[in-house]
């Protein structure tokens, strides 16, 4: 793009994938129509067909009930044993993009390092399914995980819900649910690079203009797609960090990156939290771009978010009573 400036301090990293997709003549998201999108999403995951993956010791395919019939989840074990604390993972992608398929790796890898049951959730896409069906998709596959422990093998009283990007606003709204319908018990919740606001106008929105990452204008896509109406942006399960109360909910583990025009409603919502009585820990990863999460082979910076949240995972799913029992 002709007259161009970067403003904001990229990781040679980043800057090395940016120039790699500007020779490649990839062009934004936001300028693709939803089906040369998803067009190109296909090609993503075909181009993963026959590739070697991480082995995990078992993974299941299966469906559950959900709010508009059966709901597809993806169940990772790590090992034979039973009764593992348990990670509901939900994918990225704007909310009209991604799938179980685009964040298989970053299940497996959790699931070994961190040594739970990961179970990831094809929720419903938008614009064919609108606010709030993704939330309420992830809801009742939260609550049936939590209902049917034996239907997993693991422990239903250690559950953390989990995802990044978009997956991290549905993490942040299904806290919310479970805490007002009192009907599911979350020990965690895992934040990467989340949607909190989708009326954000902050001065990492307007600083990351770069047509070739995550951008304003991809963001400002994505919730045109999202919402059946504007005002729905208000709503605090499409944007968490406009909740009235965010007391009572789990502990949080928030990441975000420099150069992603989310990282402002990321830690602003990690400040609400903390004001709100929530045990919270941010880390900030300078330097580095949206979706970082997913490239940890690529970015350091990313096989170190990987590491941290996996920590911060067996530290949530620890079993307090063999704890007590040693």
């Amino acid at each position: 793009m002709v007259g161009y400036r970067l403003l904001v301090p990229l990781d040679a990293r980043v800057r090395a994938l940016r120039e790699e997709r500007i020779r490649a003549g990839t062009p934004p998201v936001y300028a693709l129509t939803l089906e040369q999108a998803r067009a190109a999403e296909q090609a993503a995951v075909d181009a993963m067909t026959g590739a070697e993956r991480e082995p995990v010791f078992e993974v299941i395919d299966r469906r559950i009930p959900g709010p508009a019939g059966d709901l597809p989840i993806r169940i990772y074990r790590p090992s034979a044993e039973r009764g593992l604390g348990v990670l509901v993972y939900f994918h990225g992608g704007g909310w009209f993009l991604g799938s179980i398929e685009l964040c298989d790796e970053i299940c497996r890898g959790l699931a070994n390092a961190a040594g739970c049951v990961v179970v990831a959730v094809e929720y419903r896409l938008a614009p064919e399914a609108k606010f709030p069906a993704a939330v309420e998709d992830c809801f009742a596959a939260t609550r049936w995980l939590a209902g049917n422990p034996a239907e997993v093998v693991a422990d239903a009283s250690r559950l953390v819900v989990g995802g990044d990007s978009a997956g991290g606003n549905l993490a942040a709204a299904v806290t919310l649910l479970a805490r007002d319908r009192g009907d599911v018990e979350l020990v965690g919740q895992l934040l990467v690079c989340p949607n909190t606001d989708l009326r954000a106008a902050t001065p990492s929105m307007r600083e990351n203009t770069d047509p070739w990452l995550l951008n304003g204008a991809a963001v400002a896509k994505s919730r045109e797609y999202y919402l059946a109406a504007p005002e729905d942006a208000v709503n605090p399960l499409a944007s968490p960090l406009r909740a009235e109360v965010l007391r009572g909910l789990p502990p949080a583990l928030v990441i975000t990156a420099e150069c992603d025009p989310l990282r402002d409603e990321g830690e602003r919502y990690t400040r609400r939290l903390t004001n709100a009585g929530v045990t919270v820990e941010l880390t900030r990863y300078d330097g580095m771009a949206h979706g970082l999460f997913s490239m940890p082979d690529r970015f350091p910076a990313g096989a170190a978010a990987r590491a941290h949240a996996a920590q911060r995972l067996r530290d949530w799913l620890a079993d307090r009573s063999a704890v007590a029992r040693g």
